[in-house]
């Protein structure tokens, strides 16, 4: 038995008995956690709202999700059914996210409703929120890129075609539920005209003197995920909204710098972007406006939870975090 434990029981006794010093009392709080109590010193005002990070005994238990991860994100009651039609794109955890959904029977664009659309083709791989604000600018406004921007994965262009503007539009239209997987922040994109790529730039096409590399801030991720947020408002009012931060990390670098601690880095720009809009009163207040865990289950809860190339959660993680999101969000 551990010090702090046989301390913990210690406590607990004294206080059954009525031994526990006044000034003990005075000067710590005590709360559970893991089936422990355990104490905090009482001199500082902690609000009205106060939770604690749960230790290893806590999230032993796979159900504390809910409580020490999910807490104040879920809905109250589950609300997406299976009459709802749902469009999930942004980094490749959007895929995943869309075959579960398919196998569970709910209406789901890009398997059994295919359009020749680039959030179907290529959802998986429009990875950063520049990229995500793009199509739904092209498709609710008919703002098309400058240059060519979007590549598929053997590097073909995408053209800015009335047909597949019009195919974007239709699904966004019927959407009832947009789940949007943001996955990095940094990005390749073009000097003169500041326009940022999906991906990175082909090989072929790449000129030192008109492309760069950087990493997007912060405030840059935020204008652009309150510019999404802001057009799904104005032409779908009534949809859910759903954001999440893919738990996949980055492949690799272009900074100078480690890639774990790069990846840090491009993960938490989003994360703060996310969590700033969320406070912002419109998003604040909006009842169909959801962020949904599925970054801390893989990074703070579950054991163990990437397969051996350490980048891709395993199959079991996978189906952790999408029966978390059955339970609270699908009817």
């Amino acid at each position: 038995m551990s010090a702090a434990a046989e301390k913990t029981i210690i406590y607990r006794v004294k206080r059954a008995l009525g031994l526990v010093k006044k000034e003990e009392s005075a000067n710590h709080i005590f709360y559970e956690t893991g089936k422990r109590t355990r104490r905090a010193h009482a001199t500082w005002y902690r609000g009205e709202t106060t939770n604690f990070y749960p230790d290893k005994q806590a999230i032993k238990n796979l159900s504390s999700v809910d409580e020490y991860v999910g807490k104040g994100w879920l809905p109250t009651a589950p609300l997406i059914s299976k009459e709802h039609y749902i469009t999930a794109f942004g980094s490749c955890f959007a895929s995943e996210v869309t075959k579960f959904l398919y196998n569970e029977g709910y209406q789901v664009f890009g398997r059994d409703m295919n359009l020749n659309s680039y959030v179907v083709r290529s959802g998986e791989g429009i990875v950063n929120s520049a990229a995500i604000r793009q199509q739904f600018e092209w498709a609710f406004e008919g703002k098309a890129p400058k240059i060519e921007l979007w590549h598929d994965k053997a590097g073909v262009p995408g053209d800015y075609s009335d047909d597949v503007r019009d195919s974007t539009k239709q699904i966004f239209e019927k959407s009832d539920v947009f789940i949007l997987t943001l996955g990095l922040s940094e990005v390749w994109y073009d000097k003169p005209t500041g326009e940022i790529f999906w991906r990175a730039i082909p090989k072929r096409d790449f000129d030192p003197q008109r492309h760069g590399f950087r990493v997007m801030s912060a405030a840059e991720n935020l204008d652009n995920l309150r510019r999404i947020y802001e057009l799904i408002r104005a032409h779908r009012p009534d949809a859910t909204i759903i954001v999440t931060l893919s738990p996949v990390p980055l492949a690799a670098t272009f900074r100078p710098v480690s890639c774990i601690t790069a990846n840090s880095v491009s993960k938490a720009s989003l994360r703060v972007a996310i969590d700033e809009l969320m406070r912002e009163p419109k998003a604040a207040q909006d009842e169909r406006f959801f962020y949904f865990p599925s970054y801390e289950i893989i990074t703070s809860f579950l054991p163990d939870p990437m397969k051996d190339d350490f980048r891709h959660p395993t199959d079991q993680s996978v189906d952790f975090i999408m029966r978390t999101f059955q339970r609270h969000f699908l009817i």
